[in-house]
């Protein structure tokens, strides 16, 4: 294991190369090691950590919709040709590197190891798995740095897996500052019944049926607006303070869907300010993605006209009466290309998020499609999945394409970022007995993981229709306990949450079988919260299984 290319201990690193100069502070802590310091100059892909690749380990994708799991040395993700042609930047920022090797984003695991860096908010951090060797890296792209700033400082943590994942989620909270709102929604959406068919009559019928659960948020999905990048209703809404007083008459918090970095080839946007797109190196419009049968195109943030434009559309929607907001796709906020601004994508990006977080103030901002790790401090809950579907399937390849089976799956795979980083969103339960083809295990493998995780409980079904009720009453009911999840290297995971709303729970459960044991045991599940001060004067919770020796 090395560090700049050198074996490491406490201490301090100087390293000087051609183009940039990196310092770097050793410092050891109980559970590992440190690595902090500061960097100048025009570093592009700098190596900061090095060690032998194990025969199997856990990788992390980028963004919401890729994979955390285990894999074996000489695995790749099995990814349809299609999916990364359409959407090569959404699997990484760099996705020749994704397409030729195993990466894992911001962390990496392995059974008694992992190691993971805190923050990403100038480089995007990554572990490349090339050879035999594991090599850690921070991407700074082309910007340039004329004076010091402060590097993405890297963990090394040694213990168990299953217990080092939420610690190295803790060491991200602590350095980051980070503070999440208390708000855990409850809400309705509209996407996994109607998709892009959805009318204002449909809207109306559900508000209508609504008053029977105990929703707070109603949120409106895409297909309300002209265009991705024209954010106004099209000819089958009606205008946006009737379509937000509307549901606050019902009862609840309006909400609404937007994919704020995206541009259509087909908006008025797009044609009408060229100069607002992020650009290749010939200057012409980046392609960020493809989807809706369209080249999507990505939002210059860094363009003073850009960013006052997205400014205003979040007022106007605010201003119209919606609190809620589901932002999407923003993974095309932090392509790399030509920006006005020479700064890093990963700097834009965060640029985005603070205009939109300024403009909303403390409304609700669920991330969708997002960078993980550069995401924080800036939304309130974030999909940690990919999109669910009406049917679960662990035979077909590709973590990224619509499926229960794989958004359950990263559900369980990263749920000790709930609670710390941000309410992690699992996808909407969908609890209807007809247009789907999830069977009663699924539905209540989702709701039972979905509940006992403390996760936002987010239904999407069309309320006229037989509906497993219970199950939405039984999420909620599980909810609000503390959570601890055994097994992440395995194939059956064992769910652990004391204090939820019906006692201490023990789940275990197998996602490719269709056997799970649910069992309520106030004994055999007591998680003893115990608080450490470290030397520096850190406070760390820590939460331990009565009857196990190893903390978690």
């Amino acid at each position: 294991m090395k560090i700049l290319g050198h074996s490491f201990e406490d201490g301090k690193i100087t390293f000087e190369a051609e183009n940039f100069v990196i310092r770097l502070k050793v410092k050891k802590i109980p559970e590992g090691y440190i690595i902090s310091g500061e960097i100048k100059g025009k570093p592009k892909r700098v190596e900061i950590f090095r060690t032998e690749m194990p025969e199997i380990f856990f990788i992390n994708n980028w963004q919401s919709w890729g994979p955390a799991k285990k894999m074996k040395r000489g695995e790749k993700l099995k990814i349809p040709e299609k999916i990364l042609e359409n959407f090569g930047y959404g699997f990484n920022p760099n996705p020749h590197l994704f397409e030729q090797n195993v990466v894992s984003d911001y962390f990496y695991g392995e059974k008694k190891l992992v190691v993971g860096f805190l923050s990403s908010k100038y480089a995007h951090p990554f572990f490349l798995f090339d050879g035999h060797e594991v090599v850690g890296y921070l991407d700074y792209f082309e910007a340039t740095y004329e004076d010091f700033i402060p590097l993405e400082p890297l963990i090394i943590l040694h213990g168990n897996l299953d217990d080092l994942l939420p610690v190295y989620a803790e060491y991200v909270k602590l350095k980051n500052n980070l503070q999440i709102t208390k708000r855990n929604p409850v809400g309705w959406s509209s996407w996994y019944q109607y998709f892009s068919k959805l009318t204002w009559e449909d809207i109306l019928k559900n508000l209508g049926l609504a008053k029977e659960y105990l929703y707070e948020v109603f949120q409106i999905d895409d297909s309300w607006e002209i265009d991705i990048g024209d954010w106004q209703p099209n000819e089958k809404f009606p205008p946006l303070e009737e379509m937000a007083k509307t549901i606050r008459k019902h009862g609840f918090i309006p909400g609404i869907w937007i994919a704020p970095f995206s541009v259509s080839e087909t908006s008025l946007l797009a044609k009408n300010h060229k100069d607002w797109l992020v650009k290749d190196e010939n200057d012409s419009p980046l392609l960020a993605y493809r989807n809706w049968n369209k080249n999507i195109y990505a939002l210059d943030i860094t363009n003073e006209e850009a960013a006052k434009w997205l400014k205003n559309i979040f007022k106007r929607l605010k201003d119209a009466g919606f609190e809620y907001f589901k932002i999407d796709f923003l993974f095309a906020g932090a392509i790399p290309g030509k920006r006005h601004l020479n700064i890093s994508p990963i700097e834009a990006y965060r640029l985005g998020l603070k205009f939109i977080r300024e403009v909303v103030e403390d409304s609700f901002i669920l991330g969708c499609g997002a960078p993980l790790l550069p995401s924080v401090g800036l939304v309130d809950g974030m999909r940690i999945g990919p999109d669910t579907a009406p049917y679960y399937n662990p035979e077909t390849p590709g973590a990224f394409i619509p499926n229960a089976f794989y958004a359950l799956r990263n559900t369980i795979t990263r749920y000790y970022m709930n609670g710390k980083w941000w309410w992690n969103d699992p996808d909407c339960l969908l609890l209807r007995n007809i247009d789907t083809e999830l069977n009663l295990w699924e539905k209540k493998a989702y709701a039972f993981v979905s509940g006992m995780l403390n996760n936002m409980i987010i239904q999407s079904d069309d309320l006229s229709l037989s509906i497993e009720r219970y199950l939405l009453d039984s999420a909620l009911k599980l909810r609000g306990g503390r959570a601890f999840v055994k097994g992440l290297m395995e194939e059956v995971y064992e769910i652990f949450a004391e204090g939820t709303g019906i006692g201490n729970v023990k789940l275990r459960i197998n996602l490719k079988k269709e056997r799970s044991e649910l069992s309520v045991d106030e004994k055999s599940i007591k998680l003893l919260k115990q608080v450490k001060t470290k030397g520096d004067g850190r406070k760390f919770n820590y939460y331990q299984q009565k009857g196990d020796d190893k903390d978690a």
